[in-house]
């Protein structure tokens, strides 16, 4: 299944005829699954497909010229800022608030100002939320665990 949207019918075909309570177990389980992987991915610095985000334009300096090397999006990723949410119909990760703006800009390399009244910057693409293979492999894993559980 390469298609997200295959992804869904096979699933939602699946999950027909379970109960709501049911259905908002699984998401719940989705939810935090999907976002411990998208923190994961996040902290390894890497696109949903697997390739490297561009690295920043200009390395951060610190006290007395010198350079930082810290990894880019650590407090986006903390638990205050990215979140799992879940209903019966769905699951989502999300970013909160003013997280969710920098996300945007980001997730599709848009042109932002670095600071209130500051320059304008185009920034590059880089893809904090997507599914991988590996995520998909797991939904299908957990929906399949779910049903088999809730048969016996």
């Amino acid at each position: 299944m390469d298609d997200l949207g295959d992804l869904q019918a096979w699933i939602s075909g699946l999950l027909a005829r379970a109960t709501p309570a049911s259905r908002l177990r699984l998401a719940r389980l989705v939810a935090t699954d999907l976002r411990r992987s998208t923190y994961r991915r996040i902290a390894q610095q890497r696109n949903p497909d697997g390739s490297p985000y561009e690295p920043r334009r200009q390395p951060l300096r610190a006290k007395a010229g010198r350079v930082r090397r810290a990894a880019m999006f650590q407090r986006l990723r903390q638990g205050s800022h990215m979140r799992a949410r879940a209903d019966a119909s769905e699951a989502a990760v999300e970013f909160t608030t003013r997280a969710s703006r920098i996300a945007r800009v980001h997730q599709q390399g848009l042109v932002d100002r670095v600071r209130p009244g500051g320059p304008r910057v185009a920034y590059a693409r880089r893809e904090l939320l997507g599914f991988t293979r590996a995520d998909v492999k797991l939904l299908q894993q957990r929906v399949l665990e779910h049903l088999a559980g809730a048969s016996l």
